[in-house]
C-alpha cells in the first residue's frame, strides 16, 4: 500500500512539474521523506553480487543494480533503472523509472522519468524532472556556509523553506555541461542548458 502511495505521489509531481516552473518544491520533499519511512521491501530486478545494502529497497522490473553499488536508509527504484557500478544511493532516494545513476552520490531526492545522473555527479535534497541529464561533475550544493535556513527564489520574493538542508529544483528536458555547479535553493526552468563549468545561483 505504502509503496502504491509512492507511485501516487510522483504523478501529482509530474502534473506540477509540467504545469509550472516555480513552486515551493520543497513541500514535496518534506512529503516524500515521509513516505518514504513507511516503504514496503520488494525485489522485482536484478541484483549483482557486492552490492551492499542497509536499509529498505523497492526495486522495480528489469531494473539492474550493478556491482560496488551502496545503498543507505530506504530507496524506491522504479522500472527499467541502472544503477551502477559504484553509485551510493542514500536514504530518502526515489527515482519514477528509466533512471540511470553511475558512479554518483544521491540523496534524499526526486528524480522523475528518464533522467540521468551518471558520471561524478552529487545530487542533495533535490527534484529532478523527466528527460534532464546531469553532465560529467556535475554539482548540486545543500547546504549554506553558515547554516542558516535555504533561501529560495520563489515568483521574484525570497522565501524562507524552512530547510537546513535543501538543494534545486530541475526543470524538464534540462541539459548540464560538465563541472556545472548549482547552487543550493536554486531553480532551473524547463528546457535550460547550464553550460560547461557555469555557477547556476
Amino acid at each position: 500500500m505504502e509503496n502504491k502511495k509512492i507511485i501516487n505521489f510522483l504523478n501529482e509531481l509530474k502534473e506540477k512539474m509540467n504545469s509550472c516552473d516555480e513552486f515551493a518544491f520543497w513541500d514535496y520533499l518534506n512529503k516524500s521523506e515521509e513516505l518514504i519511512k513507511e516503504l514496503t521491501e520488494e525485489i522485482n530486478g536484478e541484483i549483482e553480487e557486492n552490492v551492499v545494502i542497509k536499509g529498505k529497497l523497492f526495486l522495480g522490473k528489469n531494473s539492474l543494480i550493478k556491482a560496488g553499488t551502496r545503498i543507505e536508509g530506504n530507496v524506491f527504484i522504479g522500472e527499467n533503472c541502472v544503477i551502477g557500478p559504484n553509485a551510493f544511493l542514500r536514504s530518502g532516494v526515489i527515482l519514477a523509472g528509466n533512471n540511470h545513476i553511475g558512479l554518483s552520490e544521491v540523496k534524499n531526492s526526486i528524480i522523475l522519468n528518464n533522467s540521468n545522473i551518471p558520471h561524478f555527479n552529487y545530487v542533495g535534497d533535490s527534484v529532478i524532472g523527466e528527460n534532464v541529464n546531469l553532465g560529467a561533475g556535475t554539482k548540486i550544493a545543500n547546504l549554506r556556509f553558515d547554516n542558516e535556513n535555504v533561501m529560495v527564489s520563489l515568483n521574484g520574493k525570497k522565501t524562507d523553506s524552512k530547510r537546513r538542508k535543501l538543494g534545486a529544483l530541475i526543470g524538464n528536458n534540462v541539459k548540464t555541461g560538465i563541472n556545472s555547479m548549482i547552487n543550493c535553493g536554486a531553480i532551473i526552468k524547463k528546457n535550460s542548458f547550464i553550460e560547461p563549468g557555469k555557477l547556476f545561483k
